[in-house]
């Protein structure tokens, strides 16, 4: 087989492997809005966290809920699933 045939198939697996596994709570654009700063370093306290979600779009409020449910996927993002199950918004 030809070799550069087989790197070819190799980089496509590995790229499209690595978008599967990006999930919502990895996307900087629906995680900004629960944060103060620029670096998403600082929470926004509860009321305004609460007011983050709200206005977060129900598709992706579904998506963060599934992987907050999901231990392996919320570990990276452990506090920002505690302050969305401290308000009440778990399954």
């Amino acid at each position: 087989m030809n070799l550069k045939a087989v790197c070819l198939g190799a980089f496509a697996l590995s790229v499209l492997g690595g978008v599967a596994f990006a999930g919502a709570l990895d996307e900087p654009s629906n995680m900004q809005p629960f944060f103060t700063d620029s670096g998403m370093k600082t929470m926004k306290w509860s009321a305004d966290f609460e007011t983050a979600w709200k206005a977060t779009p129900k598709s992706t409020q579904n998506a963060m809920m599934k992987e907050c449910n999901d231990a392996a996927m919320s570990k990276p993002h452990a506090q920002f699933c505690a302050q969305l199950f401290a308000l009440g918004h778990h399954s």
